[in-house]
Parts: structure tokens; sequence; C-alpha cells
């Protein structure tokens, strides 16, 4: 009778040598890797009976979960840092572009188009915010004509999907300008728990973590010839920025919301009530061509 040791060792090697013909390299490398970590983990932790069905049934809830505005896989995720991980490997190289971060459980495609200077808030709750920029290359050029899709919570910590209804609101793409400028208006931010009415949140109380994110914008910018950046803008002084649930935060991507009194804002439009002004720039890498 052989020893546990040798035993454990022949079931992980006769699964890995049952990948051995997969057609693909890449999904062949990717299923025995993902055979070795995982079988690693659990003679790592003695994994027992009963831990594997609360595992489970862990993934069963989530996937009752998830729908077409629910991801609870992403934000599984995203607590873990296994999306800012992949985040991280797949950075572009040059630190001259802008920092990417967790693209999140909450886009949406179909979002509505605004023109340049619009507002994306559709009634959504909150003081209004211009947010405006210019879109550079690493290179120092302009890109007229990106894509920008932005969506954001309200004041009380929402996104519109999270709303009954197909309303939209706090959400909205648009393309900037011939000098590569863009602008739009909105609500100032709002810091938010992730959802944790289910197995995620679970998870977190049971660590005992903060699932708090701090107040944030988030972007996907898109022009051809460069990497699509997935980013977020954090409103400086939010006390959550040094304990993101979703490990998020990156310093160049703290933003200042300054605060005026109504008036005339940087547009030309008069506001008859206080207002905030976050300025981002941001700057795009080159696509990479591989061969």
């Amino acid at each position: 009778m052989t020893d546990r040791p040798t035993r454990e060792r022949l079931v992980t090697d006769e699964v890995v040598a049952s990948f051995a013909d997969t057609p693909s390299p890449r999904l062949r490398e990717v299923l025995q890797s993902l055979v070795r970590h995982l079988h690693g983990f659990a003679r790592e932790v003695r994994l027992t009976e009963s831990d594997w069905e609360q595992g489970i049934e862990f993934l069963t809830r989530a996937g009752h979960l998830t729908t077409d505005k629910r991801q609870e896989f992403i934000l599984l995720s995203d607590v873990l840092g296994l999306s800012m991980l992949t985040v991280a490997i797949n950075a572009a190289e040059d630190d001259r572009a802008t920092e990417a971060t967790v693209f999140g459980p909450f886009f949406v495609d179909g979002a509505p188009e605004v023109p340049l200077g619009g507002d994306i808030a559709h009634g959504a709750k909150g003081e209004p915010c211009y947010v405006d920029g210019v879109i550079r290359s690493t290179s120092g050029d302009s890109v007229p004509g990106a894509r920008i899709d932005v969506w954001e919570a309200d004041s009380d910590g929402f996104y519109d999907v999270q709303y009954e209804g197909d309303r939209s609101a706090g959400r909205g793409w648009l393309r900037s300008g011939a000098a590569g400028e863009y602008r739009f208006w909105s609500v100032l931010p709002s810091s938010y728990p992730i959802p944790h009415d289910g197995p995620v949140g679970d998870l977190l109380r049971a660590a005992e973590r903060s699932p708090m994110r701090p107040a944030h914008l988030h972007f996907r910018v898109t022009a051809p010839g460069y990497r699509t950046l997935v980013t977020h803008i954090f409103v400086a002084g939010d006390p959550h920025l040094k304990d993101d649930a979703v490990f998020g935060v990156k310093d160049s991507l703290i933003v200042e919301a300054t605060r005026y009194p109504a008036g005339t804002a940087p547009d030309g439009t008069g506001r008859d009530r206080p207002y905030y002004r976050m300025h981002f720039d941001i700057v795009l890498a080159p696509q990479e061509h591989r061969p």
C-alpha cells in the first residue's frame, strides 16, 4: 500500500496528464498549471471534506446571484486581489501611461452617448461635478475621437443598475474633441460598500474586513492604435483610500475635488448652485504589436 504523500501526488499527476493532448497550447498550459496549483493549495491547507463542501456551496450561491446586472464572481475576484493582480500583470510597460485599475462589476453595455460637455448624471442624486482633461499618447500627442465610457455611483452609494427599472443614471459615453479634450458634468463621486448581501459579503464579515470603496469615477478609454485603458479617479481626502475593499487605489489616480460657488462654470455655463470640479489628464499607451 502506498503512503499518503505518494497517493496524493499520483492523483495530481493523473489529472495533469489527462490534459496533455489538449490541442490549444495556451489552454493546455493554463489547465495543467491550474491543476498543480489547486491541488497544491488543497495539500497545503489539508482541505477537509467539510471545507470542500462549503467551498462548493459558496460558488453555487455566487452563480445563482450573478445576473446581467450583478457579477458576484467579479466581486469575488476583486476582494481576493486577483483582479488587481491581473491588471498589474497586463499593465503597460511605459510608466508615462495612466495607471489602470479594476473594471468592477457594474459596467453596462449600451450606455447613452452624451455630447462633449454633456451631463451623464441623468437625474442621479448628488452634488454637481464638472470633470475635464485631455487625452494624450505617451509621446505627448493629443488623441482626438477617443471613446470615453464613464460610470459612477450616486450620493447614496448605488449604481443605476442597483435600482429597479431600466433607468440609466451616472453613466454615459462621449468622444474626445479635436485637441484630445474631454469634459462632462456628473455628480461628485461618493464612497460606498460593495454589495455585501451575498457570499462575498459573508466572506468579508467572516474575515472582519471592510466592504467599503473610496469615492471614485470609472473610466474606460478606447482609441484605434492604443491600448484600452480601464481606470478610476479617486476623490482626494476620502477616508477609505487606505482600505479599499478591492485594492484598486493608486496614488497617481487620486484627484482633488475643488468646490466652487454658484456662478459661471469653466465651460461658460451658468450654475445656480455650488459645484465641484475634478481635472484629470489621461495618457494612453500604444497598442502592442505581437508577432
